[in-house]
């Protein structure tokens, strides 16, 4: 087991991987691997440390706006497009194994734990639910949004057993309870909506992360009550706490700056540019090396996030 990366201190130049046409939407990581969503439609495999193309997953026709990998093994991808499907995908042959269909842009995807069900949502407003061992049509769905879902994440760890489903539109947040047929367990509202809606939700080790305008906020997701608000001067798009949740970093929807922040005293500590069009997905490599942003210019960038050598960067 290699040993876990210290805190960088000196700037570094990030890594460009071009191959994308169109802006960047999502990011997600899972082993040794990441994934990216792209307005091309064609979302894509990369290696998590030095950003080298593995493959290409060719089958939808419209914009991709969400992508997964199964947890761990990272064997299986789900994405979620504007050609109303989501796709389950086979990371080896890059082959799909399944098509769900929807009646609307699908903005958001999610596996649960054993990556046996996937969670959808997007312009219908409707959180799907569809099990890969039961076919293509969904197993369930839970109407209660009144806004278009931004965001689905299927809560793991912390004693949720793949049972709690969070999902989000552009006002509030609510969590599903899986088992008991869509039971609402609770919603938060985002305070300051309409002026700052939400724009991103993801789960990090011990929070779920929230960007709404200008604010981040870091919620306990056993209490779901605010652990952590950080206030910013720019509209935030994106947010991404490190496994050592000591740093965090963030992308801004009118903006070029990728900025880390301490996550204890919230306070910014680095700020560099390196995209030419605002960023829409920032996240940390799970073993903390580095992170990726995605931009609206068509290219993913990897910032290392450690001293010392690491990657490509010796």
């Amino acid at each position: 087991m290699k040993d876990a990366p210290q805190v960088q201190a000196a700037r570094v130049t990030p890594l460009t991987c071009s191959g994308h046409t169109r802006p960047v939407t999502h990011l997600h990581f899972s082993g040794e691997v990441f994934i990216s969503a792209c307005k091309d439609g064609n979302p894509m495999l990369r290696d998590a440390t030095t950003g080298d193309w593995i493959g290409t997953f060719i089958g939808h026709k419209g914009a991709t706006w969400s992508a997964k990998l199964s947890q761990g093994t990272a064997d299986k991808a789900v994405t979620g497009s504007a050609d109303f499907s989501a796709k389950v995908w086979d990371t080896y042959s890059g082959q799909p194994t399944h098509s769900f269909s929807h009646n609307h842009i699908v903005r958001s995807v999610d596996f649960d734990g054993e990556a046996n069900r996937v969670a959808t949502g997007g312009q219908e407003k409707l959180v799907r639910i569809f099990d890969v061992r039961q076919g293509d049509t969904a197993v369930d769905e839970y109407a209660g949004h009144e806004g278009n879902i931004r965001s689905v994440v299927w809560q793991k760890g912390h004693g949720s057993e793949d049972r709690v489903l969070i999902t989000a539109d552009d006002r509030c947040i609510r969590y599903w309870d899986v088992r008991a047929g869509g039971k609402e367990l609770h919603k938060w509202d985002t305070p300051n909506y309409p002026a700052q809606p939400i724009t991103s939700l993801e789960q990090s080790r011990s929070f779920i992360c929230v960007t709404a305008g200008k604010s981040v906020f870091f919620i306990d997701p056993q209490s779901r009550e605010v652990t952590k608000q950080v206030d910013t001067d720019y509209d935030v798009s994106s947010v991404s706490l490190n496994p050592a949740m000591d740093k965090f970093v963030t992308g801004g929807s009118t903006e070029l700056w990728v900025r880390v922040y301490d996550f204890a005293t919230g306070t910014e500590q680095e700020v560099y540019k390196g995209h030419h069009g605002p960023i829409h997905t920032v996240e940390y490599s799970p073993d903390g090396g580095l992170y990726a942003t995605g931009s609206e210019d068509g290219t993913i960038r990897l910032w290392k996030a450690v001293s010392g050598p690491y990657g490509l960067w010796n």
